[in-house]
């Protein structure tokens, strides 16, 4: 198959130049993946793994300010995302990162104030690739219930999350 060699040549690692590092936190080990310009993905994963530096000047950014969100001295990020690959994702993704540090809300109002379902939200936050930096920790279920999150440990990770905020907040 002549296409084979072109369609890989096209979506090359070297020709994005991808770059990963990571810290230690309080939920886990955060690692960020991006290139010189974008963040492309958050994940959270075991406390045990070793932290490591970047040669990115996009994903050194990131993780100084999720460093800074830890420390409490953070409350709102200003990073390059990599663009949702939708208008109607990006218009999900818009309203949850207008839902403020120590604040929430729930699928059912956040779709009501965008003009969606409360499906629609929670399908946004399931493949949310930036967890912490689009805050879907902070979407609740109806009557305030936890509910489903797809990072880290789960909800185990949305509930220290939100507590990490509620403290800091008090604190500020």
């Amino acid at each position: 198959m002549l296409l084979e060699p072109l369609v890989r040549a096209r979506h090359s690692v070297s020709m994005y130049a991808r770059d990963t590092a990571s810290i230690a936190t309080p939920i886990g080990t955060v690692t960020v993946l991006g290139t010189a310009d974008w963040i492309t993905a958050v994940t959270i994963g075991p406390v045990d793994a070793a932290p490591s530096a970047s040669d990115s000047p996009a994903v050194d950014e990131a993780l100084r300010q999720l460093a800074a969100y830890f420390d409490g001295t953070l409350t709102h990020f200003d990073l390059p995302l990599a663009p949702s690959p939708t208008a109607r994702g990006g218009t999900l993704r818009e309203a949850i990162v207008a839902i403020g540090y120590g604040e929430t809300a729930t699928y059912g109002t956040l779709a009501r104030a965008i003009g969606s379902s409360p499906r629609a939200i929670g399908q946004a936050c399931a493949r949310n690739p930036f967890p912490i930096l689009v805050p879907c920790h902070r979407v609740l279920g109806a009557g305030g219930v936890l509910g489903a999150y797809s990072a880290g440990e789960g909800p185990h990770t949305k509930s220290r999350l939100l507590d990490l905020e509620r403290h800091q907040g008090v604190l500020l």
